[in-house]
């Protein structure tokens, strides 16, 4: 309709190993947001791709974006007209269980806790991290199993997104968290959501790398992709404390088409697998000091 807001976006199709790479560069690239579409969303692409959807502010940044994509990923330009399409991801989105006895819930939801329940509101904004995907849940479980070594732990969540494992982990009583993420959006999202569930005083968000972080947690999360797990490994290590434990994720396992813990535990060969739990296509290690 004449005079409707008009929203262009570049759609490629990659291989669901490159996904969170080719995220990074799209954002590089000046997409001002980042969906991705695979094997766990509502919305598919083919088994073993995932769909990117990034969305620009003026369809000449698109086609600017799109020229130096690879011609494999077949990017292609869209548009969307009208406002409505934004807050369209947000039907989907209801509260449920990312571990047991904890419920994640959106701002615009009400939800009615169960006894022994106990609820986040999040809000993800433009951060990766609901806490639907499985890489989130993975860690989500894997805290959960272990709760009574968390409560009273510090924590250091890097790579944070929208700072659901870090609530997660202050829920189940850690002592405090520290989230980490070179997104200035990230950390932003984070503080917010630390904000809206009274956390702000337990949960410190910042864009500090790990390599620069000098003290040492209990517990370390890190959901990220393999390939920078493996670049980080001895900051990672160096950040857990004697007898700490911690979690990798984002690493594609037995499941995928290429399993590719075999390329990461070596950079953690120092400390012991406690456990290797895998959902879907994706593994999440747990490894102690």
């Amino acid at each position: 309709m004449e005079g409707d807001a008009r929203y262009p976006f570049v759609e490629a199709t990659v291989l669901a190993e490159d996904a969170d790479e080719a995220g990074a560069l799209l954002f590089e690239l000046g997409a001002q947001g980042v969906e991705l579409r695979d094997d766990t969303t509502l919305q598919r692409g083919a088994a073993g791709t995932t769909t990117i959807i990034a969305s620009f502010d003026h369809p000449d940044g698109a086609r600017d974006a799109m020229a130096q994509l690879p011609a494999a990923w077949g990017p292609r330009l869209g548009e969307v007209v009208g406002d409505a399409w934004r807050d369209e991801w947000k039907r989907h989105f209801e509260p449920f269980a990312v571990c047991p006895s904890i419920v994640i819930c959106p701002p615009w939801r009400a939800y009615d806790p169960a006894p022994g329940e106990r609820v986040i509101v999040l809000e993800p904004g433009r951060a990766f991290g609901t806490g639907l995907h499985e890489t989130t849940s993975l860690v989500a479980e894997a805290l959960s199993q272990r709760a009574g070594r968390v409560r009273g732990a510090t924590v250091l969540d890097v790579g944070c997104g929208s700072g659901v494992l870090a609530l997660v982990a202050l829920e189940l009583g850690a002592l405090a968290a520290r989230s980490i993420d070179v997104d200035p959006e990230a950390v932003a999202v984070a503080r917010e959501n630390a904000e809206r569930n009274a956390r702000s005083d337990d949960l410190h968000a910042d864009g500090a790398r790990v390599e620069d972080i000098d003290e040492s947690f209990g517990v370390v999360l890190a959901n990220i992709e393999a390939k920078t797990l493996v670049e980080i490994a001895p900051a990672l290590i160096a950040r857990v404390s004697k007898g700490g434990w911690l979690v990798l994720s984002g690493i594609l396992g037995s499941r995928a088409s290429a399993s590719q813990w075999a390329e990461v535990q070596p950079a953690f060969a120092s400390m012991r697998v406690e456990e290797l739990r895998e959902k879907g296509e994706w593994l999440a290690a747990v490894l102690r000091a």
